[in-house]
């Protein structure tokens, strides 16, 4: 893994539709020995905070609404003086959870700047219909949240998601990028473009 990048594991419940479940989430702190970009605060803030390590934070990004991905953005904006970024498709998965609190509304093809790096946001409605990727092609990589895993797209069986719509998002967004981009998950272990897309006429047929 790339020293600009770095991963904090933290546990907790996935709650949607009177369902919870027990979740492992991924927090990518991506930038330099300065300033940091994290993305999807999940469930405990004290980890995260260790991983920042008192480092500028340009952006607290969620990328998307669920509760495992934006469990401790608002106290993390706050502690430490920085925007909360989430796209506004995804408001009403947010107020769920936080519905005293705001964020600053990201659209598709936005960027960040952390460390002399660019990171630009992809969006890839399907999962929910504000979820969000973000390239970061100096990197050879890509913040893929909930969108794409090892092993194929994100779940789309619960409220706000749909299949054929994922499935558009990755061919059409995602399938743009070079193959060796490495997908860095919301969850579990990170993968290659390349390696998920040959399965893509797979994903169709099974129709999940």
């Amino acid at each position: 893994m790339s020293e600009a990048i770095q991963r904090v594991v933290t546990s907790g419940r996935f709650e949607l539709d009177g369902g919870s479940w027990d979740v492992d989430n991924n927090i990518w702190i991506v930038g330099d020995d300065s300033q940091v970009i994290v993305f999807d605060a999940a469930h405990d803030a004290t980890p995260i905070l260790e991983a920042v390590g008192g480092r500028h934070v340009v952006a607290v990004v969620c990328t998307h609404g669920h509760n495992d991905h934006i469990t401790v953005a608002p106290q993390l904006g706050q502690q430490l003086d920085a925007p909360v970024l989430l796209h506004p498709g995804d408001d009403m998965l947010w107020q769920m959870t936080h519905p005293d609190s705001d964020f600053r509304a990201v659209t598709n093809g936005d960027t960040l700047t952390v460390g002399g790096l660019e990171l630009r946001a992809l969006h890839t409605p399907g999962h929910s219909p504000g979820s969000v990727c973000w390239h970061a092609p100096d990197l050879g990589a890509v913040f893929s949240g909930d969108t794409l895993f090892h092993g194929g797209p994100g779940a789309t069986g619960r409220s706000f998601s749909d299949f054929p719509t994922i499935l558009a998002s990755i061919s059409e967004q995602l399938a743009k990028l070079p193959a060796d981009t490495i997908v860095y998950t919301g969850h579990g272990d990170s993968t290659r473009i390349g390696d998920e897309l040959i399965h893509y006429d797979d994903w169709v047929a099974r129709g999940h």
